[in-house]
């Protein structure tokens, strides 16, 4: 998962990012409202932790932002306030969730997961595509029967593939979704290739169609129904 954390917060700010990168998750942070207009109009993610207030503006001004370009990130709030109104106007301009402040990391992580499903794999705990199946949940692939053992990178990358099936996604789009807009200082994207490389190796030997095809000059596209 790639994550936004937009909080003035300094130190729940940092906890949420060490707990979510610990579990392999790809993080980045914002901590003004200037700050995370930048990210969310630069960058896309699977989801934002947004604060509703924030040094310099209003996080509902910032949903509202994602909404209006039709971005399609899952969107959660956390905030102090507790209000039924408050609730009711974050979720009614689009929101994903709502959690009130202060709240155990564990639940958190339970509710940005349970939004990622909804939004890119239906709900389910199992996505199944032909002869592939993922447990979500235990972060396991097999190929019909036969398991098969991915690095965190190669599973969050089959997932991106997955999500995104039939379009053509571009090298600086892969590696941004996987290592964070810290990417761009990269002088050549040789390390993609490698990923890709070993995850059509992994899946083929298991038994699997090899559904992952170079368009060349623009990036990769996973095939098939």
């Amino acid at each position: 998962m790639k994550i936004l954390i937009i909080e003035d917060e300094e130190g729940l700010r940092e906890s949420i990012e060490e707990y979510f990168t610990e579990a392999g998750n790809i993080c980045e942070t914002a901590s003004t409202y200037r700050n995370a207009m930048v990210k969310i109009n630069l960058y896309r993610y699977d989801c934002i932790l947004l604060d509703i207030t924030l040094p310099g503006g209003n996080g509902i001004d910032i949903l509202k932002n994602l909404k209006e370009n039709n971005y399609a990130d899952g969107v959660l709030i956390i905030s102090a306030k507790n209000s039924l109104d408050d609730r009711l106007d974050g979720l009614n301009l689009g929101a994903d969730d709502y959690l009130v402040k202060p709240f155990h990391l564990s639940e958190l992580k339970a509710r940005v997961s349970a939004i990622i499903r909804r939004k890119t794999f239906g709900g389910s705990n199992l996505l199944i595509f032909n002869e592939i199946t993922i447990d979500l949940l235990a972060k396991e692939v097999k190929v019909d029967k036969t398991p098969v053992k991915l690095t965190r990178k190669e599973y969050a990358l089959l997932l991106y593939f997955i999500a995104n099936k039939g379009k053509v996604v571009s090298k600086n789009a892969i590696a941004e979704h996987l290592w964070g807009d810290g990417i761009d200082m990269a002088n050549n994207f040789d390390f993609i290739y490698s990923h890709i490389k070993n995850i059509r190796k992994k899946l083929v030997e298991a038994g699997c169609n090899d559904y992952i095809q170079a368009a060349y000059g623009m990036g990769y596209k996973f095939t098939g129904q």
